[in-house]
Protein backbone atom coordinates (compact mmCIF):
# COMPACT_ATOMS: atom_id res chain seq x y z
CA UNK A 1 0.00 0.00 0.00
CA UNK A 2 1.98 3.73 -1.18
CA UNK A 3 2.75 5.11 2.22
CA UNK A 4 1.60 9.07 2.71
CA UNK A 5 2.95 12.19 3.70
CA UNK A 6 3.87 12.06 7.19
CA UNK A 7 2.53 15.46 7.82
CA UNK A 8 1.29 15.30 11.49
CA UNK A 9 -1.74 17.00 10.41
CA UNK A 10 -5.21 17.08 12.36
CA UNK A 11 -6.27 13.75 10.59
CA UNK A 12 -2.96 12.04 11.17
CA UNK A 13 -3.37 12.67 15.21
CA UNK A 14 -6.49 11.24 15.46
CA UNK A 15 -5.71 8.41 13.77
CA UNK A 16 -2.87 7.70 16.14
CA UNK A 17 -5.15 8.84 18.88
CA UNK A 18 -8.03 6.25 17.94
CA UNK A 19 -6.47 3.33 19.81
CA UNK A 20 -6.33 5.26 23.11
CA UNK A 21 -9.88 6.85 22.84
CA UNK A 22 -10.58 5.82 26.24
CA UNK A 23 -7.50 6.64 28.24
CA UNK A 24 -7.81 10.64 26.51
CA UNK A 25 -11.15 11.30 26.00
CA UNK A 26 -11.25 13.79 29.07
CA UNK A 27 -8.31 15.48 27.85
CA UNK A 28 -8.51 15.83 23.56
CA UNK A 29 -11.44 16.36 21.57
CA UNK A 30 -10.14 16.31 18.14
CA UNK A 31 -11.85 16.23 14.39
CA UNK A 32 -10.43 16.80 11.15
CA UNK A 33 -10.94 20.52 11.15
CA UNK A 34 -10.59 21.01 15.10
CA UNK A 35 -8.22 19.87 17.95
CA UNK A 36 -8.70 20.76 21.60
CA UNK A 37 -5.86 19.71 24.44
CA UNK A 38 -7.05 19.88 27.91
CA UNK A 39 -4.47 19.37 30.26
CA UNK A 40 -3.41 16.27 29.81
CA UNK A 41 0.10 15.03 28.14
CA UNK A 42 -0.69 11.57 27.24
CA UNK A 43 -0.69 12.86 23.32
CA UNK A 44 3.07 14.01 23.36
CA UNK A 45 3.91 10.63 24.51
CA UNK A 46 1.62 9.09 21.92
CA UNK A 47 3.03 11.84 19.22
CA UNK A 48 6.72 11.21 20.03
CA UNK A 49 6.41 7.54 19.56
CA UNK A 50 5.86 8.50 16.07
CA UNK A 51 9.24 8.95 14.61
CA UNK A 52 9.69 12.56 14.61
CA UNK A 53 10.69 15.45 13.41
CA UNK A 54 7.49 16.58 11.88
CA UNK A 55 5.94 19.23 9.93
CA UNK A 56 2.48 20.75 10.46
CA UNK A 57 0.01 22.27 8.03
CA UNK A 58 -2.20 23.86 10.42
CA UNK A 59 -2.43 26.52 13.22
CA UNK A 60 -1.96 25.74 17.20
CA UNK A 61 -1.90 28.10 19.57
CA UNK A 62 -1.65 26.65 23.58
CA UNK A 63 -0.55 27.66 26.88
CA UNK A 64 1.60 25.93 29.32
CA UNK A 65 0.18 26.08 32.75
CA UNK A 66 2.30 23.68 34.66
CA UNK A 67 6.10 21.90 34.07
CA UNK A 68 8.04 22.41 30.77
CA UNK A 69 8.41 21.01 27.14
CA UNK A 70 11.32 20.91 25.30
CA UNK A 71 11.13 21.47 22.06
CA UNK A 72 13.08 22.14 18.64
CA UNK A 73 11.01 24.48 16.23
CA UNK A 74 12.16 25.26 13.00
CA UNK A 75 15.83 25.06 13.40
CA UNK A 76 15.77 26.53 16.98
CA UNK A 77 15.69 24.31 20.36
CA UNK A 78 13.39 25.98 22.85
CA UNK A 79 12.33 25.52 26.19
CA UNK A 80 8.54 25.70 27.03
CA UNK A 81 7.33 26.30 30.48
CA UNK A 82 4.84 27.13 32.78
CA UNK A 83 2.91 30.77 31.93
CA UNK A 84 3.91 30.74 28.37
CA UNK A 85 1.45 31.12 25.20
CA UNK A 86 3.13 29.66 22.04
CA UNK A 87 2.04 29.42 18.73
CA UNK A 88 3.43 27.45 15.66
CA UNK A 89 2.40 27.89 12.50
CA UNK A 90 1.81 26.38 8.76
CA UNK A 91 5.14 24.59 7.39
CA UNK A 92 6.58 24.27 10.54
CA UNK A 93 9.31 21.92 11.25
CA UNK A 94 9.30 20.07 14.65
CA UNK A 95 11.35 17.29 17.04
CA UNK A 96 9.42 16.80 20.41
CA UNK A 97 12.45 16.29 23.17
CA UNK A 98 10.85 15.89 26.23
CA UNK A 99 8.36 17.11 28.57
CA UNK A 100 8.16 16.99 32.62
CA UNK A 101 5.87 14.96 34.09
CA UNK A 102 3.75 17.28 35.72
CA UNK A 103 3.31 19.10 32.36
CA UNK A 104 -0.30 21.00 32.18
CA UNK A 105 -1.41 22.22 28.64
CA UNK A 106 -4.63 23.62 27.18
CA UNK A 107 -3.95 24.15 23.27
CA UNK A 108 -6.23 24.63 19.82
CA UNK A 109 -5.01 23.02 16.61
CA UNK A 110 -6.95 24.26 13.31
CA UNK A 111 -6.88 22.76 9.87
CA UNK A 112 -7.03 24.65 6.59
CA UNK A 113 -10.61 24.05 6.34
CA UNK A 114 -11.71 25.01 9.77
CA UNK A 115 -14.35 28.27 8.64
CA UNK A 116 -12.62 31.11 10.57
CA UNK A 117 -14.96 34.00 10.27
CA UNK A 118 -12.47 36.28 8.71
CA UNK A 119 -12.58 37.70 5.00
CA UNK A 120 -9.91 36.40 2.40
CA UNK A 121 -6.58 38.54 3.54
CA UNK A 122 -8.18 39.59 6.74
CA UNK A 123 -6.14 37.40 9.40
CA UNK A 124 -4.86 38.51 12.12
CA UNK A 125 -1.03 39.88 11.25
CA UNK A 126 0.58 37.32 13.55
CA UNK A 127 -1.52 34.20 11.69
CA UNK A 128 -1.08 35.48 7.69
CA UNK A 129 1.95 33.54 7.21
CA UNK A 130 4.54 35.97 8.02
CA UNK A 131 5.23 34.42 11.24
CA UNK A 132 5.91 30.68 11.52
CA UNK A 133 6.19 30.42 15.61
CA UNK A 134 6.24 32.73 18.65
CA UNK A 135 6.43 32.16 22.34
CA UNK A 136 5.84 34.71 24.65
CA UNK A 137 5.71 34.61 28.56
CA UNK A 138 2.39 36.09 29.41
CA UNK A 139 0.41 37.85 32.33
CA UNK A 140 -2.02 35.95 34.56
CA UNK A 141 -4.68 38.13 33.42
CA UNK A 142 -3.57 37.32 29.92
CA UNK A 143 -3.28 33.42 31.02
CA UNK A 144 -6.75 33.33 32.52
CA UNK A 145 -8.43 34.97 29.36
CA UNK A 146 -6.58 32.25 27.23
CA UNK A 147 -7.88 29.34 29.65
CA UNK A 148 -11.25 30.65 29.77
CA UNK A 149 -11.67 30.89 25.98
CA UNK A 150 -10.43 27.16 26.04
CA UNK A 151 -12.90 25.46 28.57
CA UNK A 152 -15.77 27.54 26.84
CA UNK A 153 -14.39 26.07 23.38
CA UNK A 154 -14.23 22.57 25.03
CA UNK A 155 -17.63 22.39 26.71
CA UNK A 156 -19.05 23.94 23.16
CA UNK A 157 -17.89 20.78 21.56
CA UNK A 158 -19.18 18.27 23.56
CA UNK A 159 -22.58 19.20 23.26
CA UNK A 160 -25.01 17.31 20.62
CA UNK A 161 -24.46 19.30 17.35
CA UNK A 162 -22.39 21.93 18.14
CA UNK A 163 -22.78 25.11 16.77
CA UNK A 164 -19.35 25.73 14.27
CA UNK A 165 -20.20 29.43 14.17
CA UNK A 166 -19.64 29.46 17.66
CA UNK A 167 -16.60 27.74 18.07
CA UNK A 168 -14.94 29.55 14.88
CA UNK A 169 -15.85 32.87 16.85
CA UNK A 170 -14.11 31.40 19.99
CA UNK A 171 -11.27 30.26 18.40
CA UNK A 172 -11.18 34.31 16.03
CA UNK A 173 -11.19 36.20 19.93
CA UNK A 174 -7.93 33.72 20.69
CA UNK A 175 -6.47 34.34 18.00
CA UNK A 176 -6.84 38.26 18.17
CA UNK A 177 -6.24 38.20 22.02
CA UNK A 178 -2.47 35.98 20.49
CA UNK A 179 -1.92 38.36 17.34
CA UNK A 180 -2.64 41.59 20.18
CA UNK A 181 0.36 40.00 22.42
CA UNK A 182 2.70 38.83 19.85
CA UNK A 183 2.85 42.44 18.22
CA UNK A 184 3.37 43.85 22.11
CA UNK A 185 6.20 41.63 22.74
CA UNK A 186 7.61 42.27 18.83
CA UNK A 187 7.62 45.95 19.48
CA UNK A 188 9.16 45.93 23.07
CA UNK A 189 11.43 43.34 21.94
CA UNK A 190 12.75 45.52 18.56
CA UNK A 191 13.25 48.29 21.12
CA UNK A 192 15.44 46.05 23.36
CA UNK A 193 17.61 43.72 20.82
CA UNK A 194 20.70 44.42 19.09
CA UNK A 195 20.75 45.09 16.08
CA UNK A 196 23.78 41.77 15.52
CA UNK A 197 20.47 39.60 17.30
CA UNK A 198 17.71 41.53 15.00
CA UNK A 199 20.18 40.53 11.81
CA UNK A 200 20.19 37.36 13.40
CA UNK A 201 16.27 36.43 14.19
CA UNK A 202 15.42 38.00 10.48
CA UNK A 203 18.05 35.59 9.22
CA UNK A 204 16.39 32.34 10.52
CA UNK A 205 13.15 34.15 9.52
CA UNK A 206 14.19 33.51 5.81
CA UNK A 207 15.89 30.41 5.88
CA UNK A 208 13.16 28.56 7.55
CA UNK A 209 10.81 30.00 4.65
CA UNK A 210 13.23 29.68 1.55
CA UNK A 211 15.77 27.18 2.18
CA UNK A 212 14.18 24.88 0.25
CA UNK A 213 15.04 26.35 -3.05
CA UNK A 214 18.08 28.70 -1.33
CA UNK A 215 21.14 27.23 -0.59
CA UNK A 216 23.54 29.75 -0.36
CA UNK A 217 24.35 32.54 1.65
CA UNK A 218 24.69 35.01 -0.99
CA UNK A 219 20.85 35.14 -1.11
CA UNK A 220 20.27 35.83 1.82
CA UNK A 221 22.44 38.53 1.94
CA UNK A 222 20.50 40.35 -1.16
CA UNK A 223 17.21 39.51 0.73
CA UNK A 224 18.71 41.91 3.89
CA UNK A 225 20.74 44.38 1.75
CA UNK A 226 23.89 43.07 3.17
CA UNK A 227 27.21 41.57 2.27
CA UNK A 228 27.91 37.98 2.86
CA UNK A 229 30.79 38.99 4.58
CA UNK A 230 28.92 41.13 7.01
CA UNK A 231 26.59 38.88 7.23
CA UNK A 232 28.41 35.82 8.04
CA UNK A 233 30.62 37.41 10.93
CA UNK A 234 27.16 38.90 12.28
CA UNK A 235 25.70 35.41 12.39
CA UNK A 236 28.28 33.75 13.92
CA UNK A 237 28.50 36.53 16.56
CA UNK A 238 25.21 36.15 17.86
CA UNK A 239 25.03 32.37 17.21
CA UNK A 240 28.12 30.90 17.14
CA UNK A 241 27.53 28.60 14.37
CA UNK A 242 28.21 29.77 10.72
CA UNK A 243 25.24 31.55 8.77
CA UNK A 244 25.84 28.28 6.09
CA UNK A 245 25.55 25.81 8.97
CA UNK A 246 22.32 27.57 9.52
CA UNK A 247 21.21 26.86 6.36
CA UNK A 248 22.13 23.12 5.67
CA UNK A 249 20.45 22.58 9.77
CA UNK A 250 17.51 23.57 7.80
CA UNK A 251 17.72 21.41 4.77
CA UNK A 252 18.78 18.46 6.16
CA UNK A 253 15.74 18.66 8.43
CA UNK A 254 13.58 18.91 5.44
CA UNK A 255 15.33 15.99 3.65
CA UNK A 256 15.11 14.19 6.92
CA UNK A 257 11.11 14.75 7.01
CA UNK A 258 11.16 13.42 3.37
CA UNK A 259 12.71 10.32 3.59
CA UNK A 260 11.57 8.86 6.59
CA UNK A 261 7.77 9.98 5.99
CA UNK A 262 7.16 9.70 2.55
CA UNK A 263 7.66 7.52 -0.43
CA UNK A 264 9.63 9.92 -2.85
CA UNK A 265 12.35 8.84 -4.50
CA UNK A 266 15.63 10.10 -3.77
CA UNK A 267 15.26 11.83 -7.33
CA UNK A 268 12.22 13.45 -6.61
CA UNK A 269 13.30 14.79 -2.81
CA UNK A 270 16.25 16.04 -4.63
CA UNK A 271 14.65 17.91 -7.46
CA UNK A 272 12.14 19.38 -5.13
CA UNK A 273 14.62 21.37 -2.53
CA UNK A 274 16.73 22.42 -5.89
CA UNK A 275 19.55 20.04 -6.13
CA UNK A 276 21.54 20.32 -9.22
CA UNK A 277 21.22 16.26 -9.29
CA UNK A 278 20.43 13.26 -7.11
CA UNK A 279 24.30 12.39 -6.90
CA UNK A 280 25.34 15.68 -5.50
CA UNK A 281 22.06 15.34 -2.72
CA UNK A 282 23.46 12.32 -2.19
CA UNK A 283 27.04 13.24 -1.06
CA UNK A 284 25.62 16.74 0.18
CA UNK A 285 23.55 14.43 2.79
CA UNK A 286 26.25 12.09 3.57
CA UNK A 287 28.35 14.76 4.19
CA UNK A 288 26.38 16.19 6.61
CA UNK A 289 24.97 13.05 8.13
CA UNK A 290 27.49 10.79 7.97
CA UNK A 291 24.57 8.44 5.84
CA UNK A 292 23.42 8.12 2.63
CA UNK A 293 19.60 8.87 2.33
CA UNK A 294 19.38 5.06 1.44
CA UNK A 295 20.93 4.29 4.54
CA UNK A 296 18.86 7.05 6.86
CA UNK A 297 15.65 6.40 5.04
CA UNK A 298 16.54 1.76 5.86
CA UNK A 299 17.49 3.17 9.43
Amino acid sequence: MKKQPRLMSLSLMRDIFEPHRAQIREHLFINNELAVIFGDPLIFRLVMQQMPPFTIDDHRMSIITRGEIRVNVNLVEKRFTAGMMVFLGPGSIITPLSFSDDLQIFGVGLSKNFPLPFAPGQLPPAFNGQVRDFQLQASEADLLTARNIIETLWQLVHQPDYNRQTAASLVAAQMHLYDGLYRQHADRQQATLSREQTIFDRFIDLVNQHSQQHHHLDYYAQRMCLTERYLGTVIRQASGVTAKEWIDRALVARIQVALRHTDKTVAQIADELSFPNPSFFCKYFKRLTGLTPQEFRRQ
